[in-house]
């Protein structure tokens, strides 16, 4: 299986909100970093438990925005919603046979552009999944 393919398996395994079957698609040895908080999860089983843990107010669903491969490397773009929270993952993996073994995910929080930067901007124009 290709590494893309295997990294959209695995966001369409998380659409099921099921994280068990997610955590399928990870390796033995799954190490995820989130740069922003300093924080690190080791193995699947704390994988499942960060996401059946986290609060929310309904479901999350899941829509891949654009996947990007090179080799064993995939970079995916996720908008993700409970239904009041609107958010974008941006997605490092390193894809080993048909499993993740590694991921580095950011996850941007939007915020409004300083005034004075308008006369050489215009604002995008954003449809509500996109918020």
């Amino acid at each position: 299986m290709k590494p893309v393919a295997v990294v959209e398996a695995y966001w369409q395994a998380m659409q099921s909100n099921d994280f068990a079957r997610a955590a399928r698609w990870l390796g033995d040895e799954f190490v995820c970093d989130w740069p922003q908080s300093g924080e690190r999860i080791l193995g699947r089983c704390n994988f499942v438990e960060i996401n059946r843990r986290y609060p929310a107010a309904g479901p999350w669903s899941f829509t891949i925005v654009r996947l990007l491969a090179q080799g064993d490397e995939v970079v995916s773009e996720v908008q993700i919603t409970d239904g009041v929270v609107h958010a974008r993952a941006i997605t490092f993996h390193r894809v080993e046979g048909d499993r993740i073994v590694q991921q580095t995910e950011y996850w941007p929080e939007p915020y409004e552009a300083p005034a004075w930067r308008r006369p050489w901007v215009s604002k995008l124009t954003r449809t509500p999944e996109l918020v």
